[in-house]
């Protein structure tokens, strides 16, 4: 049966209503707020999966030198409510998982959790110097300075659908927000050729620029008191546990590795109940990503447990000109 023509006339309807608000926006019958401080926000028009996190760690690594950063996430999934500041003895029932894994990453920063983004700047703009702000790509009542867009390799903003039928949040038009659109979970070795087709059919207006990036996976698997090899693994059988929208590449890799596992699957962001972490409490050596660490880390009893980094990767060597683009730009507003 082909659900998604049963969805499509959803699509339309919530297609319209998407638009309309956008529009709202774009007229100014609905407030967007800028700031003097530049706010660079990462985001997707898609539901989930398409490498936020490794990007935002990206912009912080090659940007906290220069600049007094801090990162702005609404939290998802967390247990409390209003504004906080994320510590390294904070949990992901109170401030998620992903803004725990940046803090505990870049301790010098400040990360803090707030739905109203409006009101989470206000309070970091008297200290920061600039924010990043997470999976704010719709959250139209902030205007930034900078807008950098991601879509994954394999479903492209420009092939898919809007909800439910598809997985956009909003009208693929919406990427003309974006200043910068990058191409996230490209195969490792995808001819140049590809890439600029996948560029042609994007339409990209005059003042957008485009690179692609692939997952780069580390050769350590990290404990919550030592460092092991990856090969570690190769002569023993370990459970994987993954909690996230897309777990293919990282299976797709292990697997490439000849590792033995097997492999229990989670949605995004969930959180474990008791009865799970009793069954995971029986794993002899357990392998997750580390956002799943987060939550999973101080409510396992057990050393045998590790996850495997991931971090953003440009093809071609195009690394250097996306930073010094956006370096330019910060330069620039820096001015005035």
């Amino acid at each position: 049966m082909n659900y998604r023509k049963i969805l499509y006339p959803f699509s339309i309807l919530y297609d319209g209503i998407t638009r309309l608000r956008n529009f709202a926006y774009d007229q100014g019958w609905k407030k967007s707020t800028e700031f003097k401080i530049p706010v660079v926000s990462v985001g997707n028009l898609s539901v989930g999966g398409t490498g936020k996190s490794p990007m935002i760690e990206h912009l912080v690594s090659f940007l906290k030198d220069d600049y007094q950063i801090a990162v702005l996430s609404r939290g998802y999934r967390r247990k409390t409510s209003g504004y906080l500041e994320v510590s390294e003895l904070s949990t992901t029932e109170e401030v998620g998982d992903e803004p725990l894994q940046i803090k505990r990453k870049f301790p010098e920063i400040t990360v803090a959790v707030c739905v109203n983004r409006v009101e989470g700047i206000q309070k970091l703009q008297t200290t920061a110097e600039l924010i990043l702000l997470d999976d704010a790509f719709q959250h139209r009542k902030v205007k930034p300075a900078f807008s950098i867009l991601l879509t994954p390799f394999d479903d492209l903003f420009m092939d898919d659908l809007v909800l439910p039928a598809g997985n956009l949040r909003e009208s693929n038009k919406g990427f003309e927000r974006a200043d910068l659109i990058v191409v996230t979970k490209c195969p490792e070795r995808v001819a140049y050729a590809k890439l600029q087709e996948v560029q042609f059919r994007m339409k990209l207006k005059e003042y957008q620029s485009i690179y692609f990036t692939t997952i780069g996976y580390s050769d350590q698997i990290h404990g919550s008191t030592e460092l092991l090899p990856l090969n570690y693994l190769n002569d023993k059988k370990f459970t994987l546990v993954t909690g996230i929208a897309n777990p293919v590449p990282l299976v797709s890799f292990l697997k490439k590795q000849g590792l033995n596992f097997n492999h229990l699957k989670f949605a995004d962001h969930h959180h474990f109940t008791t009865n799970e972490i009793d069954t995971l409490q029986q794993e002899d050596l357990i392998l997750t990503t580390e956002k799943d660490f987060q939550r999973l880390s101080y409510r396992l009893d057990k050393k045998a447990l590790y996850y495997l980094p991931i971090r953003t990767e440009f093809l071609y060597d195009r690394e250097f000109a996306f930073q010094q683009e956006l370096k330019r730009f910060l330069e620039y507003y820096r001015k005035f």
